[in-house]
C-alpha cells in the first residue's frame, strides 16, 4: 500500500503548521477558489532581505496583483456573492457539502450570463434553495428567504429560472424526513414521531403517498400520530409547524385514514 501523507514527521501543531507545504483545498466558495497569489515585498523565499530596487519592483508587483484579481467584473460579482453566501449558510446552519454545491450552481449561473439586470442576493439565494433541494437537505423556501436579503417571490422566481436555463433536476421529496423538523418544533413525544412514520410506511406501502404534497402528508401523519399517542396539537398549530395549510393537511389527513381503514 502506498502511503500518501507527508515524508515528515510533526508532534506539535506549531511545527505541523510550519512545515506543511500547502495551502487551503481547492473551494468553489472562495471567489477565486483558493488559488490566490501572495507577493512578500521584503523578503525571499530564505527570509533574507532584498535590497532596495528589488523591493520596490515586488511591491509594485504586487499592487498589480491585487487590481487584476479584483479588476474583471465577474470576480467582483463573485467576491459579493460568496460573502453572502458565506452570510446565509452561517444564518442556517448549513453543511459544507451544501455551501460548495450552492456556489457551484451560483458560478453555473453567471458563466451563463443569466445574472444580467438581476439581483446578486436573489441568485444567491436561489443556488441555495436548489443545493438544499438537490442534497435532499429539509430547508424549505420560507425559512431561507427569511434570512435573505430580497423578498420570498423574487427567490422563488429566480429558483424556477436557474431550474428551467440550468436544466436542474431536483429528487422527489420525502415526507419521512420532514418528520423530526416538525417533531422537534412541536416538541412532540418520541413515540408520536415513531407512530408518525409508521403510519406513512403503511401509507407508502399502499402506494399512498405518490404526487401529494411531503410537507401535508408529514403534518397529516403527525396529528394522527398525535391522536393515538394522546399527544394532541391542534391542526392550525401542525400545519403552522410543517409550512402548510390546514386545508392541505385535512385533505392528507382523509386519504391516510382511507388507507388504513381499507
Amino acid at each position: 500500500m502506498l502511503n500518501t501523507g507527508p515524508e515528515w514527521r510533526a508532534f506539535t501543531t506549531t511545527e505541523n503548521n510550519s512545515r506543511a507545504r500547502t495551502g487551503l483545498a481547492l473551494s468553489y466558495t472562495l471567489y477565486d477558489k483558493g488559488l490566490s497569489t501572495i507577493f512578500r515585498p521584503d523578503r525571499d523565499a530564505n527570509g533574507n532581505l532584498l535590497d532596495h530596487d528589488t523591493r520596490i519592483k515586488m511591491a509594485r508587483l504586487r499592487r498589480f496583483d491585487n487590481r487584476s484579481k479584483i479588476d474583471e467584473t465577474w470576480q467582483r460579482n463573485l467576491s459579493i456573492a460568496m460573502a453572502e453566501l458565506d452570510r446565509m449558510a452561517t444564518a442556517l446552519h448549513l453543511p459544507k457539502n451544501v455551501k460548495e454545491r450552492s456556489a457551484l450552481i451560483y458560478r453555473k449561473a453567471l458563466k451563463k450570463d443569466l445574472l444580467r439586470g438581476r439581483s446578486i442576493d436573489g441568485f444567491v439565494g436561489a443556488s441555495v434553495y436548489a443545493a438544499c433541494r438537490q442534497l435532499k437537505l429539509p430547508r424549505p423556501l420560507k425559512e431561507l428567504t427569511k434570512v435573505s436579503t430580497r423578498n420570498h417571490s423574487e427567490v422563488a422566481r429566480t429558483y424556477r429560472l436557474l431550474l428551467k436555463e440550468l436544466q436542474l433536476k431536483m429528487p422527489v421529496d420525502d415526507p419521512f424526513k420532514f418528520i423530526p423538523g416538525i417533531a422537534s418544533k412541536l416538541k412532540l413525544n418520541q413515540s408520536t414521531e415513531r407512530s408518525a412514520i409508521d403510519i406513512l410506511r403503511k401509507a407508502a406501502k399502499r402506494r399512498g403517498l405518490t404526487g401529494k404534497d411531503p410537507r401535508g402528508l408529514a403534518a397529516a401523519a403527525l396529528y394522527e400520530a398525535s391522536i393515538m399517542n394522546d399527544d394532541k396539537r391542534i391542526q392550525k398549530e401542525i400545519a403552522m409547524a410543517a409550512g402548510t395549510t390546514e386545508v392541505t393537511l385535512r385533505n392528507r389527513l382523509k386519504g391516510i385514514e382511507t388507507l388504513l381503514h381499507d
